[in-house]
């Protein structure tokens, strides 16, 4: 296969432990072909829902980067309904900023609409380049409970094509989420 032709593929596990929830796990798959952009998603948007999208990369800059990628989908299952989002990374030698954001028509619900985000603000030490660590922000509304937006440290560590992250939202309070994750580049 040439460069051109390659496909890039990644398969993310989340397992997620909440105080005000049941556990759960939330596969992620993705695809990129040039600027080509496919992923879907289970137990995401809600439990018990599946996700699809597709989009476009772009990327800019050299010394500070940015690649955006906008995309379109829609989820069925517990919840229905077109989805518009935005997955983007900001990053500047050892430091980088992504966000993952996302707007949910409820077909079912008007009142269900909802604007999911997710951001992290990460650290790379050049010793260390299979570490990452920084501070992580959720809004969501799959919980439960009174916390639209949780913030908490992270951290996770690469080993070639396979990454460790761990995830601790709201610690100390009795809404504290976990999340425990697994990578695996193709």
């Amino acid at each position: 296969m040439t460069a051109v032709d390659a496909w890039d593929a990644n398969l993310t596990v989340q397992w997620t432990m909440s105080r005000t929830a049941n556990d759960f796990a939330t596969p992620i798959a993705t695809a990129d072909h040039g600027a080509l952009h496919l992923e879907a998603r289970a137990n995401y948007e809600a439990i018990h829902a599946q996700s699809a999208f597709v989009g476009g990369t772009f990327a800019l800059g050299d010394t500070i980067k940015l690649e955006a990628t906008p995309m379109v989908g829609g989820v069925g299952g517990a919840l229905r309904g077109p989805i518009a989002g935005l997955e983007a990374t900001v990053s500047a030698g050892p430091f980088d900023w992504y966000v993952e954001a996302e707007h949910v028509w409820d077909r079912g619900d008007a009142g269900g609409s909802y604007t999911y985000a997710w951001s992290q603000l990460g650290y790379r030490p050049a010793a260390a380049q299979w570490a990452r660590f920084g501070m992580a922000s959720q809004r969501t509304r799959i919980y439960g409970g009174d916390r639209e937006v949780q913030h908490g440290p992270f951290l996770e560590l690469t080993r070639g094509k396979v990454t460790f992250g761990g995830y601790w939202f709201a610690p100390g309070s009795s809404q504290q989420v976990l999340i425990a994750s697994v990578a695996v580049a193709f």
